[in-house]
């Protein structure tokens, strides 16, 4: 009811899909990978990579971002699956462009471009107990935006109520350098698409509502996406 798209990529046709939106204890990396539980279950995914084995262009992508309001470090790309590095893809679709589709059982996340063509995203996704679909749409952006913890979080982790006014945008600000806010019927969902520096949590499910994606992609798509862009969630 939502989509019926298909990746006409070749190297796609051997990807299995994976099973798989932000919660925790009191520092960036935990509030987004929940309990020191989560923690310990979580692992790498995908092989491991060396910097001789990253081409120069992929590198280039995910360098550093010096002249931003809190300059951003280059991503550790040792750390992500090569099949989440940022690509243009075949991807047929009859969503119009600059619909945003998010694929939480592969771990993607697609901008449409047009002419058959989407730009992939590499992502973190909702963990198990979370996972939703359905229509949404780009409501408000921020740059560098304030974190405020919704009331469920803090009902289920007391220690986050220290933020409940708002922890200022930088470094170790869970939503990091961009956010899109999902909507639906003028309401926010409370989920996002947001930007993250931890990039071992590419490839995994381990929020309660929100997408993740590496800052470098997050700001790409950001500067892409208009207010009121469509926004679909597959099922998982």
């Amino acid at each position: 009811m939502i989509m019926d798209a298909r990746i006409a990529d070749a190297d796609e046709q051997n990807e299995q899909a994976r099973l798989g939106l932000c919660s925790g204890h009191i520092d960036r990396r935990s509030f987004l990978l929940g309990s020191a539980a989560g923690l310990g279950a979580l692992g790498l995914t995908g092989c491991a990579t060396t910097d001789a084995m990253i081409p120069p262009e992929i590198a280039a992508l995910y360098g550093p971002v010096p002249n931003e309001k809190f300059p951003i470090p280059a991503v550790d790309l040792k750390k992500v699956d090569p099949r989440y590095f940022r690509r243009t893809v075949r991807y047929e679709s009859k969503e119009a462009p600059g619909t945003i589709i998010i694929d939480p059982a592969n771990y993607y996340v697609y901008r449409i471009d047009g002419d058959g063509n989407a730009t992939r995203y590499g992502a973190n996704v909702s963990r198990p107990g979370f996972l939703w679909s359905g229509e949404a749409y780009v409501g408000r952006k921020a740059e560098w935006p304030t974190w405020t913890p919704p009331k469920e979080m803090i009902a289920r982790q007391p220690e986050a109520r220290k933020y409940a006014r708002g922890m200022p945008g930088g470094l170790e600000n869970p939503l990091g350098a961009r956010v899109l806010y999902l909507y639906q019927n003028g309401r926010y969902t409370v989920c996002t698409i947001y930007s993250t520096s931890d990039p071992d949590t590419i490839g995994t499910g381990v929020t309660s509502g929100c997408t993740g994606l590496l800052s470098q992609d997050m700001i790409h798509l950001y500067a892409r996406t208009p207010i009121k862009s469509k926004v679909l969630i597959l099922p998982a």
